[in-house]
């Protein structure tokens, strides 16, 4: 079954307005995998707050829980989401692009035209 790209992006632009989800996902870039109390140590929120971050995280697919030692959930990146977001922004420059640059070109015949009547 083929993966709905724009609805994989729209979960990871949801994710990534948060600020805090940015901090854990920087976090678990920088220190690589973590429990939600580690988390809860480098970060100015409680474990609780973090641990509701993290299930909004795992639903976008940005993040993965593992089993750990002694019950404890350990949290890693996923980085396929965001490529699909990555993806999705690319395509829509491409589109913004291409009608820019028709822009610009009907400007600058029109701004020729002008200098045709003027002459």
């Amino acid at each position: 079954m083929p993966i709905d790209e724009e609805s994989v992006a729209e979960q990871v632009f949801v994710a990534l307005a948060d600020p805090t989800r940015r901090g854990i996902l920087a976090t678990l870039a920088a220190a690589g995998p973590a429990t939600a109390t580690d988390l809860a140590d480098r970060l100015p929120i409680t474990r609780q707050a973090i641990a509701k971050h993290l299930a909004l995280l795992a639903e976008a697919g940005l993040v993965t829980a593992e089993p750990g030692e002694r019950r404890r959930v350990r949290y890693r990146l996923r980085s396929a989401p965001m490529r699909v977001a990555q993806q999705f922004l690319a395509a829509l420059a491409r589109d913004w692009d291409r009608r820019l640059e028709a822009l610009m070109d009907h400007l600058e015949r029109e701004k020729e035209n002008e200098k045709e009547k003027e002459s």
